[in-house]
């Protein structure tokens, strides 16, 4: 049972595979389309900056905010009671 369960799951994850290429086959177009006008490109610094360095900032910005303003005090370790 167990193969037949796998050989169902390949099927299925290859023809989804199969259909999202096929739908997405106008995406892959090399003609421009009418009205289409693209700005310049990116440098290899702006690039980085936009999808490495911003992502990092604004990750350290939230979890440097969240530490900051945690009002909980369960945080400390609880002493233990003797017997």
């Amino acid at each position: 049972m167990d193969k037949k369960n796998a050989l169902r799951a390949g099927a299925l994850a290859a023809g989804t595979t199969l259909m999202m290429l096929l739908m997405s086959s106008p995406a892959l177009a090399l003609t421009r389309d009418d009205g289409d006008d693209p700005g310049d490109g990116l440098s290899v610094i702006q690039t980085l900056g936009l999808y490495v360095a911003a992502p990092i900032a604004l990750f350290l910005v939230i979890a440097g905010l969240v530490m900051v303003l945690d009002k909980s005090k369960d945080r400390q370790p609880k002493a233990k009671a003797k017997a």
